[in-house]
């Protein structure tokens, strides 16, 4: 068995999410500072590790006074939690896609969630390193992880919907083999 160690490149990835706002458009986000853990298993993909701590405060959405309620105890109630963790437990193979399952923490509340991941070639950058592209998204409630603000709007509906669509746009570079 062979396993390579991969980091991950912030400066050319995207930890990112949406989210309904006022029913009819969607808000875009995302995460400035985050780290993790990537060690690829290279004989058998499926038996692979993955795991990512967010810093929650770090949210962005390029509105200021949305971001800071964001952090507030209504929402990612970043005092108290910091760090959103994912942490990978099963890698399928579905063609030449993936399919990762891992325990998501959020607000003081783990739940099981599944990304799809699509992964692209591996390269050597002009630098002498290798880089590997890994494409993610899912979907999760809000509600399921105690974020439950609101405000209903006068023609029906609500502020904020339920549903985040989960997107991340990762590039990781090889760092060392490991043995086994």
């Amino acid at each position: 068995m062979s396993t390579t160690e991969w980091t991950f490149d912030p400066s050319h990835s995207t930890v990112g999410f949406t989210v309904r706002h006022l029913m009819v458009t969607k808000v875009h986000g995302r995460f400035h500072k985050w780290s993790g853990q990537l060690v690829i298993d290279d004989t058998d993909i499926t038996k692979s590790t993955v795991n990512v701590a967010i810093e929650t405060a770090s949210v962005d959405t390029k509105e200021e006074k949305r971001d800071a309620h964001l952090a507030s105890p209504d929402f990612f109630n970043s005092e108290k939690y910091p760090r959103m963790t994912f942490k990978g437990t099963r890698i399928e193979k579905k063609g030449n896609d993936l399919l990762v399952t891992g325990e998501l923490f959020l607000n003081g509340v783990t739940k099981t969630i599944a990304l799809e991941v699509e992964l692209t070639d591996t390269v050597k950058d002009p630098w002498g390193g290798t880089r590997r592209g890994f494409e993610a998204k899912g979907s999760i409630s809000r509600k399921d992880f105690g974020l439950t603000w609101n405000a209903a709007l006068e023609t029906g509906g609500v502020v904020v919907g339920d549903e985040v669509k989960i997107n991340l746009d990762i590039q990781a570079i090889k760092a060392a083999a490991l043995a086994a």
